[in-house]
């Protein structure tokens, strides 16, 4: 067999192990290992296993993972996620699906701090829901609206995964923050629109309630103003040059530990639940990213990505054309894998191919995030789905897939704006740096 054809099959053999629950790090660390010996024998690859992992993990930009891993820990364990969506309600619950847009805003903001979309929606679902059935909301909107607003915390910066691309692709991760405000915020308005859309179709999905009185929202605006203020603290802090976004990592862990004890929740519990959430999650990651580089020796070897973007040049696509292929791609993985597993298993083989045709490396990023945070909600695998229905007694599935439809839309126009108007992404990143 051929090094391409060996590499393809190491592919379906990685997907085969993560459909059967192996753990993503071990699956890309098996494949990597035996299509190594395969390819390049027992020598070559031994020096990569003797080399690589140390490389990967030493790395000093990665420190930036686990100070904002902790950043969000601690901000879900102070009662900000209650806080925020107590003001939003306080703001706009009057309006027609105003709780719904509440829930999508509080999600957009907390997400800001947590970087997190599973955290972000497993948190609020155990504030908003509750209080949204009671209120006598439909379930679909409640839940379909829940898990939406969760996926923003994967795209509005400080984010995880926008930091997991900078370091693959090795982009500015700051330039990667402020690539993705304007389409976090876009996702956000969408979100609410689509919204509307629905409770103006059917007004009794989403009952009104009175409006709040005039102390109760200026007191909506200092129960925001902690968290709004940390997150200009961490990203104001960054492009003003008083830090390295390593630094504001550092800041923002700080500043949430702050924040929790100054709301008096900061006990020994919350500080070492959080901890072990810091150092689980953190280890999690770390073991991905070095599967990763793994595999990334073995597709290199085989020559695939090479075949792959010569394949493409031979069906004569315009360059948009295998930029809405790999989209279509994404979208179709995303009803299978998970948001991280997708991205590293994909970029070694997409990333070179999408830069030999001449495309801004930061405007695909945002792209590619966009599109896996489309994965988290897409049944029948999407992560958010699955983490709603646990979090929330009587909620089945099925009510919390269907109710996600309408949302998905909405991030189908955002991708397309996202493709057509390139300066949504790249505006941002040109005017501050």
């Amino acid at each position: 067999m051929t090094p391409p054809v060996i590499g393809v099959i190491g592919l379906f053999v990685l997907l085969g192990l993560i459909a059967l629950r192996v753990p993503v790090a071990i699956a890309m660390g098996l494949v990597g290992i035996c299509g190594g010996v395969i390819l390049n024998g027992w020598l070559s690859l031994g020096f990569i296993l003797g080399s690589q992992p140390f490389v990967t993990s030493s790395s000093y930009s990665l420190s930036v993972i686990p100070l904002f891993v902790m950043m969000g820990a601690f901000a879900s364990r102070a009662g900000l996620s209650a806080a925020l969506y107590q003001a939003l309600h306080n703001l706009i619950g009057h309006w027609r699906g105003g709780l719904a847009s509440a829930t999508i805003g509080a999600c957009a903001i907390f997400g800001s701090v947590c970087g997190s979309s599973l955290a972000t929606a497993a948190t609020m679902a155990r504030v908003a829901i509750p209080e949204m059935t009671e209120i006598g909301y439909d379930r679909r909107l409640t839940s379909g609206a829940l898990a939406a607003g969760g996926t923003l915390g994967i795209l509005i910066p400080p984010s995880i995964i926008m930091v997991i691309y900078a370091l693959l692709t090795e982009q500015s991760i700051g330039r990667m923050f402020l690539a993705g405000m304007i389409p976090g915020i876009l996702a956000a308005v969408l979100y609410m629109t689509a919204n509307y859309i629905i409770v103006r179709l059917n007004p009794s999905r989403a009952p009104r309630i009175p409006r709040a009185g005039l102390g109760e929202r200026l007191n909506a605006f200092r129960q925001m103003a902690p968290i709004l203020g940390l997150f200009l603290v961490v990203m104001g802090g960054i492009y003003l040059g008083f830090f390295s976004p390593t630094e504001a990592a550092g800041v923002g862990a700080f500043g949430a530990i702050v924040l929790a004890a100054l709301r008096k929740e900061l006990t020994w519990d919350v500080a070492r639940d959080a901890l072990i959430e810091t150092a689980g999650t953190t280890g999690m990651l770390f073991m991905i990213l070095i599967g990763t580089s793994v595999l990334q020796f073995f597709i290199e070897t085989s020559t695939l990505p090479r075949v792959v973007v010569d394949w493409i040049n031979l069906l004569g696509l315009p360059p948009i054309g295998v930029i809405v292929m790999i989209l279509v791609i994404y979208v179709i993985l995303g009803c299978f894998l998970d948001s991280l597993s997708m991205m590293l298993i994909t970029l070694p083989i997409v990333f070179p191919m999408v830069t030999a045709l001449g495309y801004d490396p930061i405007w695909f990023g945002v792209l590619v995030v966009s599109v896996v945070e489309i994965g988290l909600i897409t049944p029948p695998l999407g992560m958010n789905l699955f983490v709603i229905a646990g979090s929330v007694d009587d909620l089945r599935f099925e009510t919390v897939a269907r109710g996600v439809l309408p949302f998905l839309l909405a991030d189908f126009v955002r991708v397309a704006l996202l493709v057509a108007v390139p300066a949504l992404s790249l505006a941002l990143p040109k005017l501050l740096m």
